[in-house]
């Protein structure tokens, strides 16, 4: 470690003892005598002595004066002629260089002006007799009329001209008439008038555009100035009279006026003129240049003997300082002795020798500290800007003034000029000054050329650095003297907060003074900002400052803080701007951190309070006093103002969101927020048991809007107190409103449906040019209305931003079953209007109906008897089409629906909070019976073409129609495949009849049958088969599943979808049904090429159909299709049409495979195999379909009609293996059959063993014949269409796909026992493998029962279902 640093070290040890002891309360000045008290008076006298005694140092003005010559002769002298010069400028050719621009006139005239008013730069304006001469023609210039034309034509003689007329007559006036001296002197006024001109020009950068007449100018005036020596010649002076000139000194006055810090000195003391005056006169006597000198003499002696009338080293903390100090006082001293000697050398006489001390070189030490440059700057203020004061040092150790006094004496001699207390005058003096210039700084503006951060005048400066300077008072005592003042103001209101930060400002940013040469130098010094040099003193005041303004800023600061939450509070920025850039940047400040601490713990318990004030004045403004006039509307108005506010402070305080450790907006929301929930929850509950004891229902949309208030308030306060939960469950409180609103929309939905469909044309929307539409112009208006309800219905809760997953996901799920409700009665009504429009009856029909009754037998015989069996294409109506896209679009609508409800996510949310299953009562009110209506076998023939027309209608006991199959024409072992959803809530009987249907008449009774649907018997929910016997002849075979209608959303979602499907696909079987009719009696029968085939014709005369009659055979089936298909096209969406499409491939394979096999059953059929030939033509006739349907463009390739893979279906792959097995032996036959059903049945009993390793139900096989097993109703092979299965379209084509799938994956021998039908020999196997194949579906039945059984947790078989 250093020495220095140690020694630093030691002294800040001192110090800190100092301080402790209390030894900064002696006086530390230039004396040690006790101090008296310190009055304006006095501190007036020793400020004039220091005003007087620079009056008395500044250097001497002088004078010329004038000595008289003897008379000599008159010479006669000759002018220039003005007409001559002025030729001149009219010879220029270029009439744009004789003219003066424009606006030069004005310029002149600004600077005329300014010689009048003596702010003309150049000195030889400042003549009298030229602003004379010039102010005589700015009288004539200012005249409108010459003013006009000089500005009209800007001719450069003229100007000329009229002012050499001015000087003439100007210059004349009081003149001997036979005196010629002026006449050269108004050459020299002309002159002087054309430089004016050249600068004015040259000013405004107008000379580049016309050097001609700037040089012309140039000329005349050195031709003006030809006789210009003259006029320095002496015999031409004082009126030609000639002589001499001397320069002597003028005179000291006295006199105040001539005193400018003197009279700076009056106005801070507030002193007349004339006591200024009786002051000076009384003791210039006394405050001399010799008095002056004696004190700095004095002063000199004191340093020398380190006494206590100066500073010693015991008033710096470091010897450093005091060192540095000293250096550069001795210095000092000497230039300021000289400085008075030079002023009056008669001091100096007194000197050994008579002469004035020699220069010497500068100490380091000279330049660093001192107070040179101050009085440098001084003495730059006055007139003839020359110095007293020499740069360089002097030994002045020599000078003797002729007294005797000894060194002890002088120490004890007071002082002239320097008062007994420095420090104390110039504090007060500089009060005075500052009092005195923010006085006058208030009443009037600043100058233009004033600084805005002057606090001092500029007379007040200089008055007080002449007092800091003979007083000797350091810089850095000034400064901290400064700061020491401005806080004593501002601690008594005197001065503002920009006040105070202009102070700070004005001593911590060095400022610059221009010197001669273009040089600079600081003002302060460096030593000003290095503390370790100040006077310990010193450093405990600007400590003491420090300390007081802090407090005094964070009073401020707390009054402030105070008003935060007002509309518009004042500003806080200059009081934190100061406290952190010039109070707690400061080393100097040493507050410690609990004071800190503890203001910032009482302006948060004050903000609190203030913050509660707010928040009552709030509540008393919005919630009167009347109970019974309490609104909702007044909760969601009081948290309004609260959120408003709470947005305005945060936005008042973005930048800076704490104020001395305290953040207003926290304060804020932890006062009013939790006093606003606990006010709302008892504001609200109060308002609803009042309306509830008036019995009456506050609005819906009330408790919405205070809900969203609620929310948003919630919000704010969870981001700003994440710990603190907030005051009541909101959704608990209000959740009522929202079922209001739920059960509201239920009631209402089924009118918006009816108004709907009422106002729906159900009319293609061809809204772009071409009128053909496309597939989003081609459904209807209602569905598109009755989906942007359904939407606006969720929007309603979702823009809730409901914060309960749980009783959100409730209300999704009663909103679901409204909207499931909704679709289901637009199937309705949609499927209504569809069915009367395609049952609509023809013309010829019509007037059918309107026959007797024998008239109808009699029509019945002739048709007969012609033949007459052609169908006419049924024309279907644009209308009907549209229905059918309106169901796929709403398909499509309620999927898109379900993607963005989230119904999965909604259904896991209820499941995860469900109670235990344990804890559960499974209560099932409704049961929905899924009844598919599959084939009817060996029915009764009705017709007298001993077929018959049947179709099925299922009732109630109560004779209630529940559904309607479709007709299929001309068939006993007619095939529906339909399905129908009967929902109840106990056993139910139904009724299925068979009807004939007669074109006329009455239809026919062909059979019925009965079924009890009773949910016991369905407990573990699988589908059963049921071959039911009718009570004429044949059987029908139904298919019945049951599934519990659960409260569960995706239940309701798959419920709507499976409504839709089963519409979309009603509606669609009923457009094919009047194509399939036609397809089965009029286009693929084999009575077109059977006369090729009569087997009663001789072999050799025995010939075949050729390729084109087996193509012509078609041609009306294609016929057919094509008219049909043309309204189709043009109506129906393209998946609409690949639909029907498909559908109708369908009916065709099943019309080609009743050619080719009769159905499945185990007894024989009537029907007999084909020949080779005609098995060739069926299966022509099938690829020629295909082709038909694929639809495969012959120019591009490419297929427009039904997708292959669709075309390619299990059954088109039966019917194309049929070819292996339809002229085989019936040996081979069975024994093919046999193989299948023990390879199913191996793997029936691998899937059961697999099954009970996995805890899981295995596959089972089900009936497919009669028997006992058919009415058991044992579960079936097939899988259930569950309305789980069908909640989204996603669901529904994956089962889809694993039906397709699994059907292709699992070949049976369904084919070979139809081939065994039509084979008499194979009677005893059929009835034999109807058994067998009860027997195994008999058996998979038990054995899943059994494990349905014990997956329940029982031994004993337990049924789910409740106690009835």
């Amino acid at each position: 470690m250093s020495s220095d640093s140690t020694h630093s070290r030691g002294n800040s040890r001192r110090l800190d003892s100092l301080i402790q002891n209390g030894r900064l309360q002696r006086e530390t000045s230039h004396t040690s005598r006790k101090r008296v008290p310190l009055t304006q008076q006095d501190a007036y006298i020793y400020a004039l002595r220091a005003a007087f005694l620079a009056y008395l140092l500044q250097p001497r003005a002088r004078r010329m004066q004038h000595v008289s010559a003897a008379p000599r002769a008159q010479v006669q002298r000759s002018t220039t002629s003005i007409n001559d010069l002025v030729k001149d400028l009219s010879l220029i050719r270029d009439s744009k260089s004789t003219r003066f621009p424009r606006g030069f006139m004005e310029e002149l005239d600004k600077r005329i002006t300014g010689v009048l008013m003596g702010k003309e730069k150049m000195p030889e304006f400042s003549d009298p007799l030229v602003k004379r001469t010039f102010a005589a023609f700015l009288n004539e210039f200012k005249e409108t009329k010459f003013r006009k034309s000089m500005e009209k034509d800007r001719k450069v003689e003229d100007l000329l001209l009229i002012f050499y007329s001015n000087a003439t007559k100007e210059l004349q006036k009081g003149k001997a008439p036979d005196d010629d001296g002026w006449k050269l002197m108004v050459d020299r006024h002309v002159a002087l008038f054309v430089r004016l001109v050249s600068s004015t020009l040259k000013g405004n950068d107008w000379a580049r555009d016309r050097p001609e007449l700037s040089s012309r100018l140039q000329t005349l005036e050195s031709k003006l100035l030809a006789h210009d020596q003259d006029l320095a010649d002496a015999s031409q002076r004082n009126g030609g009279a000639g002589g001499s000139t001397i320069e002597v000194e003028v005179p000291r006055s006295y006199e105040v006026k001539d005193m400018p810090l003197v009279r700076v000195v009056g106005r801070i003391f507030s002193q007349s003129y004339d006591q200024l005056q009786s002051d000076i006169l009384k003791n210039k006597s006394v405050w001399t240049e010799k008095a002056a000198l004696q004190d700095l003499k004095m002063y000199q002696t004191n340093l020398s003997l380190n006494n206590k009338r100066t500073l010693n080293s015991d008033d710096f903390d470091l010897q450093e300082g005091y060192e540095m100090w000293r250096k550069a006082e001795i210095p000092d001293l000497s230039q300021m002795m000289l400085a008075i000697i030079r002023s009056n050398p008669e001091l100096a006489k007194s000197a050994p020798g008579g002469s004035l001390p020699q220069f010497q070189l500068a100490s380091a030490a000279a330049t660093d500290y001192g107070y040179t440059d101050m009085s440098r700057k001084l003495s730059g203020h006055f007139e003839n800007g020359s110095s007293y004061i020499v740069d360089q040092p002097v030994d002045m150790s020599s000078l003797d003034l002729g007294d005797n006094t000894s060194h002890t004496e002088m120490g004890d001699t007071p002082y002239v000029f320097i008062p007994s207390h420095p420090r104390a005058y110039y504090r007060y003096v500089l009060k005075e000054a500052l009092t005195y210039d923010l006085a006058v700084r208030d009443l009037q503006p600043p100058e233009a050329d004033t600084p805005s951060t002057s606090l001092l005048s500029k007379q007040s400066t200089e008055l007080l650095s002449e007092i800091g300077l003979r007083w000797r008072v350091p810089q850095f005592s000034r400064v901290v003297l400064f700061l020491d003042v401005m806080r004593e103001k501002f601690q008594d209101q005197e001065i503002s907060l920009e006040t105070l930060d202009t102070a700070f400002t004005h001593v911590k940013e060095p400022q610059l003074e221009n010197k001669k040469g273009n040089r600079s130098s600081l003002i302060v010094q460096s030593s000003l900002f290095d503390r370790a040099r100040w006077t310990i003193k010193d450093h405990a005041l600007a400590q003491q400052i420090l300390t007081s303004l802090h407090d005094a800023l964070l009073r401020e600061l707390f009054d402030l803080m105070q008003h935060c939450y007002e509309n518009k509070p004042p500003s806080i920025g200059p009081v934190m701007y100061i406290l952190e850039n010039h109070i707690y940047n400061d080393p100097l400040f040493a507050k410690s951190p609990e004071d800190l601490d503890d203001f910032t713990g009482q302006l948060k318990k004050s903000l609190h309070r203030k913050a509660r004030d707010i928040y009552d004045e709030y509540l008393s403004k919005e919630i009167t006093n009347t109970e019974t006039e309490w609104e909702f509307y007044h909760v969601i108005q009081l948290g309004k103002a609260i959120v408003k506010l709470a947005e305005k402070i945060q936005k008042r305080y973005r930048k800076n969101p704490e104020i001395m450790g305290v953040n207003p907006l926290m304060v804020l929301v932890e006062e009013m927020f939790p006093a606003y929930a606990a006010d709302a929850r008892d504001l609200v509950s109060r308002i609803m048991n009042v309306a509830q004891g008036r019995d009456e229902e506050i609005p819906i949309q009330d408790g919405f809007d205070l809900y969203k208030e609620l929310v948003e308030i919630r919000r704010v306060h969870g981001d700003a107190l994440p710990d603190v939960p907030f005051g009541f469950h909101i959704e608990g409180l209000l959740e009522d409103f929202v079922w209001r609103w739920i059960h509201s929309t239920d009631a209402s939905i089924i009118g918006w449906v009816d108004n709907a469909v009422k106002q729906d044309s159900f009319t293609v929307r061809t809204e772009h040019a071409g009128n053909i539409s496309t597939d989003e112009e081609r459904h209807s208006v209602s569905v598109v209305d009755i989906f942007r309800s359904f939407n606006q219905v969720v929007d309603q809760i979702v823009q809730l931003g409901w914060d309960d997953d749980l009783q959100y996901a409730k209300f999704m799920t009663a909103l679901s079953k409204s909207i499931g409700t909704g679709l289901a009665r637009y199937c309705e009504l949609v499927e209504q209007s569809f069915v009367k429009e395609m049952d609509r009856i023809t013309p010829e029909q019509e007037a059918a109906a309107r026959q007797t009754r024998q008239e109808k037998w009699v029509q019945l015989a002739k048709d007969t008897w012609a033949n007459k069996e052609k169908i006419e294409p049924f024309q279907f109506l644009p209308e009907s089409l549209v229905k059918l896209n309106d169901i796929g679009y709403a398909i499509l609508q309620l999927d898109k629906l379900e993607q963005e409800v989230g119904v999965d996510v909604l259904a896991e949310v209820i499941q995860r909070n469900a109670p235990p299953i344990a804890q559960r009562q499974r209560k099932v009110n409704n049961y929905v019976f899924t009844i598919k209506i599959i084939e009817a076998e060996d029915l009764k023939a009705c017709d007298m073409n001993g077929l018959s027309d049947p179709y099925v209608v299922l009732g109630d006991e109560y004779q209630k129609r529940l559904a309607k199959t479709r007709i299929i024409y001309g068939n006993l072992n007619p095939r529906w495949d339909e399905t129908v959803d009967i929902t109840t809530q106990g056993p139910l009987n139904i009724i299925a009849t068979i009807w004939d249907w007669d074109t006329l008449g009455d239809h026919d009774c062909v059979g019925r049958t009965s079924l009890k649907l009773d949910p016991s018997h369905f407990s573990d929910y699988m589908p059963r088969e049921y071959w039911l016997d009718l009570d004429t002849q044949g059987r029908l075979l139904l298919r019945v599943s049951m599934e519990g209608e659960r409260d569960d959303i995706q239940f309701y979602f798959g419920k709507a979808f499976r409504t839709l499907k089963r519409t979309e696909r009603d509606m669609t079987r009923k457009i094919t049904d009047k194509a399939s009719r036609y397809i089965a009696w009029e286009g693929i029968k084999l009575s077109a090429v059977s006369n090729y085939f009569q087997r009663n014709r001789p072999p050799s005369i025995l010939q075949g159909p050729t390729q084109a009659d087996v193509t012509n055979a078609l041609k009306p089936l294609f016929a057919y299709f094509d008219d049909n298909f043309a309204i189709m096209k043009q109506t129906l969406t393209d998946s609409a049409m690949v639909m029907v499409m498909t559908r109708l491939w369908k009916e065709v394979l099943v019309t080609i495979e009743s050619l080719l096999v009769p159905p499945l059953s185990d007894k024989l059929s009537q029907q007999r195999p084909l020949t080779q030939q005609e098995l060739d033509i069926v299966f022509k006739w099938l690829q020629m379909l295909f082709d038909f349907f694929h639809a495969v463009d012959e120019d591009t390739g490419m297929a427009n009609g039904v997708p292959i893979d669709i075309l390619k279906s299990p059954k088109y792959h039966e019917l194309q293996n049929l070819n292996f097995f339809y002229f085989e032996p019936t040996e081979n036959l069975i024994r093919t059959s046999e193989g299948m059903a023990a390879a199913a049945a191996l793997r029936q009993q691998e899937q059961q063993a697999r099954a009970s390793r996995l805890s899981a139900p295995g596959s089972l096989t089900g009936p497919q014949f009669g028997g006992a097993a058919g009415l058991l109703g044992l579960p079936s092979t097939r899988r259930s269409k569950s309305i789980m299965l069908s909640r989204n379209l996603g669901t529904m084509k994956k089962a889809k796909e694993e039906k397709r799938k699994e059907a292709q994956a699992d070949p049976n021998d369904d084919i070979i026992l139809r081939i065994l039908r039509m084979r008499p020999e194979a009677e005893r196997y059929l009835k034999d493998r109807s058994r067998q194949k009860e027997r195994l579906a008999a058996a998979a039945a038990a054995e899943m029962i059994v494990r349905q059984s014990l997956q329940a947790g029982g031994g004993r078989m337990a049924s789910n279902l409740p106690r009835r």
